[in-house]
């Protein structure tokens, strides 16, 4: 017989959603960051927190967590997670225009910080590897909170993107070598032991990373073509996560960080048709899960110690943010990116982060810091994250006073933030209107729910044709619908276009929606729904029939396109007398819409 389940299992798992489902929303109505939300979730649940209290009243303990490595693999999760999201923003392409602050940028702050915290570590007497060890871990930064407060921003695409990415990318292949420094150092190996290990894990690193890509290139496209035909949502979100961990894992194994072949894969799928799709099923996931891992940084904030010691845990933290922040932000501007990208940049990525709690520990464990110093460090580390939000906050303000912020490089590849043309449909129509958007130079992102037909235009040098349900809310709203300059929808599937109509309006009030109708009556249905236009196939054969007659016979081409116009209006304005009919199916539709999105 089965051992009974323990309730206590599915504690972490409420907590989580509770702040999911009742904290964030309120900060969201706040105005205030989500990040903030989750840290302060995870401070009043942990074992600094209410979880104190659970000793004296057990029914505290049903909604507290005292033991902080429950959630850790869970938080490593939402890591992954983001970081293949980060990919799947960052195609190739795009990569290369960034080199410069990957391994320009990236190794100056390292080094550079580096040494500014341990200059200031040995001025208060610490010993020379110790301050060395805890300058490597304090000059990391957070890539998990930076990123997601970029993100949240839209602002990964802009010079603060590329350069924060940058450094936080260096910063991730730095991590192995650092801590296997570290932990050669804890066992004292001698320093040709050092050297063989640190270029016997750097070699087999590299590799990892051309495996990764080399099978990334040959077998994620079939993969994805293969599920993408079963028309199964399910076995999609399946292949996306199993692409996402499996990447990840396989990194683990070569000694990399699961986040980096995490990030690895999502730039191989970047460049693929899959790409939006994709996006739109991981990003629910990533979310949560990232909110699991602010959470475990509020349960590591020890108040009571912030508050025994205030002046120290505060003045380190003040001065570790000066002391990075005038270095990353003098790097900045000696790259040339101006005061709107140096302060936010510098502030943005001053605080530690949550690679000093490995280091730093490792060190601890291995005797090259002393646990008194070790146990301050970490508590700066938990400060400087809590604080990222804030900083950057401050810093892009402080930065658009100084500076109007400069237009983002050109790349090789649309960023999707352009205005442009978005066709839902790739069909026989969707390809014509796009062949006219070509003519006039008019930029447009396609969309087609047939794989197959996505990978023939692909092959063809089509790289703005994706696949996807357009039907799926999550998906629409990675398309940019804000600034888009158009919908055009020239599906066939009438629920499935009436469905994209209804979406699309409910996103954006005042964006041309024109959609192609079968009949006049179906074009008044999608006047009601809020199409901006509708276009009836029947109306339209039998105008340029008409046409084709009158020109075939002889008559001029002025009075006969005058013709066709006149008659063309005199349609549009029947149908357009017949839409107050279907008001009612609008209304009913947004209330829907509404209620799902509230719900």
């Amino acid at each position: 017989m089965a051992a009974p389940l323990d309730p206590a299992l599915f504690r972490p798992a409420l907590i989580v959603l509770g702040a999911a489902a009742v904290v964030i929303p309120l900060f969201h109505r706040l105005r205030l960051s989500p990040v903030l939300g989750f840290i302060l979730v995870g401070l009043a649940v942990g074992p600094h927190g209410a979880g104190r209290l659970a000793g004296y009243f057990p029914w505290v303990g049903w909604f507290t967590m005292t033991d902080t490595d429950a959630i850790a693999p869970i938080a490593e999760l939402g890591v992954v997670l983001l970081m293949f999201m980060i990919g799947l923003e960052m195609p190739l392409q795009r990569l290369m225009v960034m080199r410069r602050y990957v391994f320009g940028l990236g190794p100056l702050q390292m080094l550079l910080c580096t040494m500014a915290v341990a200059g200031g570590l040995r001025l208060l007497g610490l010993g020379w590897s110790s301050a060395m060890v805890l300058g490597l871990a304090l000059a990391m930064s957070s890539t998990a909170v930076v990123l997601q407060v970029l993100s949240a921003g839209r602002l990964l695409g802009g010079l603060l993107g590329r350069a924060g990415l940058g450094v936080l990318l260096f910063q991730d292949l730095a991590a192995v070598p650092i801590l296997l420094a570290v932990s050669v150092l804890s066992v004292g190996g001698g320093a040709e032991g050092e050297l063989a290990g640190l270029l016997a894990t750097g070699g087999k690193a590299v590799l990892a990373v051309l495996a990764i890509l080399a099978a990334g290139r040959l077998g994620l496209r079939p993969l994805f073509r293969g599920v993408a035909r079963t028309g199964s949502q399910d076995l999609f979100v399946a292949a996306s996560l199993l692409v996402a961990l499996g990447t990840s894992l396989a990194a683990a194994a070569a000694g990399l960080t699961p986040a980096l072949g995490a990030l690895v894969a999502g730039l191989i799928l970047a460049e693929t048709e899959y790409r939006r799709q994709v996006e739109a099923t991981i990003d629910p996931f990533k979310g949560l899960l990232i909110g699991v891992f602010l959470i475990s940084v509020g349960m590591s904030l020890d108040v009571g110690r912030i508050l025994a010691e205030p002046g120290l845990i505060l003045g380190l933290s003040l001065a570790l943010v000066v002391a990075k922040g005038v270095v990353i932000g003098g790097l900045v501007l000696g790259f040339g990116l101006g005061w709107a990208v140096a302060v936010p940049a510098g502030l943005l990525l001053a605080p530690a982060g949550e690679f000093g709690f490995v280091v730093i520990g490792l060190a601890m464990t291995g005797g090259l810091v002393p646990v008194a110093v070790g146990g301050t460090a970490l508590i700066v580390v938990a400060v400087g994250l809590a604080t990222i939000p804030a900083l950057g906050a401050l810093g892009m303000r402080l930065g658009e006073r100084m500076a109007p912020p400069r237009t983002a490089e050109p790349v090789a590849e649309d960023d999707g933030q352009a205005p442009r043309v978005v066709i839902g449909g790739f069909g026989r129509v969707g390809q014509t209107v796009a062949s006219l958007l070509d003519a006039h130079r008019i930029p447009y992102i396609a969309v087609d729910s047939d794989p197959d037909e996505v990978a023939a235009h692909r092959a063809r040098g089509l790289k703005h044709v994706f696949w996807g349900d357009l039907t799926n809310a999550d998906l629409l709203s990675r398309l940019n619908l804000d600034t888009a300059r158009a919908l055009v929808v020239t599906m066939s599937d009438v629920n499935a276009a009436d469905a994209l109509v209804l979406a699309a309006r409910a996103a954006r009030a005042d964006l041309r929606i024109i959609v192609r109708a079968r009949d006049d009556r179906h074009a008044a249905h999608l006047y009601a729904l809020g199409a901006s236009g509708a276009v009836p196939e029947t109306i339209e054969a039998s105008l340029q029939l008409g046409e084709a007659v009158l020109v075939d016979i002889g008559v001029p081409m002025g009075p006969v396109l005058v013709s066709i116009h006149e008659r063309r209006a005199e349609s549009q304005a029947r149908i357009r007398a017949m839409a107050p009919a279907h008001v009612e199916v609008r209304d009913l539709g947004r209330r829907r819409l509404r209620d799902e999105a509230e719900g």
